[in-house]
């Protein structure tokens, strides 16, 4: 997913572009001019929004196009209990921010929102693909 915030910076915080990239049964991953922009580290550009900060800010210039790749795999469920926990990598510009973080929800298939808080920001080249294992054919 590709995302740009305003090139004119009128606030600070969360009030920059303030967005987000919403897994169903998972969280949202956050979208927001983290550029010279202090806010809380979970509420950072390419946060796990409330669970984990990116580990590092990889953010352009506000009005620059930001790309964002998410892998996820899904937990595996057994009679109604988590066997093997889902895991989220993510990728801001190119760099590795989250890998491998887990999360232990009960979902077979997930749902992508755009989440909208007044901020103007503009998205493009969504895609989304579903990847099999190694062990499917």
């Amino acid at each position: 997913i590709e995302w740009a915030t305003p090139k004119e910076v009128s606030r600070s915080g969360q009030g920059r572009g303030n967005s987000g990239v919403h897994l169903g049964g998972f969280g949202e991953i956050q979208v927001l001019d983290s550029f010279e922009n202090d806010t809380y580290p979970d509420g950072q550009a390419a946060a796990l929004y409330g669970k984990w900060p990116p580990l590092v800010n990889a953010c352009r210039k506000p009005g620059e196009w930001q790309t964002y790749d998410i892998l996820v795999r899904l937990p595996k469920v057994e009679e109604g209990k988590v066997t093997k926990p889902g895991l989220v990598t993510v990728m801001h510009n190119g760099v590795v921010v989250h890998h491998a973080a887990e999360f232990n929800n009960k979902i077979a298939e997930y749902t992508l929102q755009l989440s909208d808080h007044g901020n103007p920001v503009r998205y493009r080249n969504i895609w989304a693909r579903k990847l099999k294992g190694y062990d499917e054919k």
